[in-house]
């Protein structure tokens, strides 16, 4: 996506990932999952082409995934799918808004723990 908001090809399916709301891979950097100076280094795909991540999301606007296998919440400990769940569906809100920041620096993107969290490696 960084290409001038472009799009890339998803990984997964070989769809076109059309902007950075369908973006798994901004979807792991505003979480604090990707460290920014890697961001340009990895495959791209569609959040929903990513269910073990996608199935976190938790708001009106997305479509629940369901996984079925050994990564599936239902078999997680439910603290942690509390947290995973806050944490990617914050992340989730924050990508919808990244589109209406105007001129900002990539490195705002981020949740503010996911800052907090840049900024500790960098000392």
């Amino acid at each position: 996506m960084a290409k001038c908001d472009e799009g890339y090809l998803c990984s997964v399916c070989g769809g076109d990932v059309e902007n950075i709301t369908q973006s798994d891979l901004y979807l792991r950097f505003v979480i604090g999952m990707v460290d920014p100076e890697l961001l340009h280094a990895q495959p791209e795909k569609h959040i929903r082409c990513n269910p073990t991540l996608a199935q976190f999301i938790v708001a009106e606007d997305f479509e629940p995934v369901i996984v079925d296998d050994d990564f599936a919440k239902s078999k997680l400990d439910p603290e942690h799918v509390k947290e995973r769940e806050d944490l990617v569906s914050r992340g989730w809100a924050r990508l919808k808004e990244i589109p209406s920041l105007g001129e900002v620096s990539i490195l705002e993107f981020p949740l503010p723990e996911a800052i907090e969290k840049m900024k500790s490696r960098e000392s």
